[in-house]
């Protein structure tokens, strides 16, 4: 009998769980509910931080800005301040024109 019973408790909990006949989801949520803050860590220029010269002659730091395409990556993305993407960008444009660095990597 006590297997009966079990069986049937979960099969009471499993529709109340489950109202609807909507399906459930696997987070646990219900669908277009607000979840807690999401919280990360702010990102830091790395020029002012660590005192890195931005100019055209270190490529070797102009490289952590491109990607693998080529392309400068976005300041959202590395955490530069505004005046050193400025001069990140122009300093990168420099090393590509007197190819230090390639415009375009395969």
């Amino acid at each position: 009998m006590s297997f009966e019973n079990e069986m049937k408790e979960v099969e009471e909990s499993l529709d109340k769980g489950n109202k609807s006949g909507e399906m459930e989801r696997r987070d646990g949520g219900e669908r277009g509910a607000r979840r807690g803050k999401v919280y990360f860590k702010k990102k830091i220029c790395k020029f002012t931080v660590h005192k890195w010269p931005c100019d055209w002659k270190r490529t070797d730091i102009l490289q952590k800005f491109i990607t693998e395409r080529g392309k400068i990556l976005p300041r959202r993305i590395t955490g530069t301040s505004a005046k050193f993407q400025r001069r990140l960008a122009k300093q990168v444009k420099i090393a590509r024109v007197l190819a230090l660095l390639p415009f375009v990597k395969n």
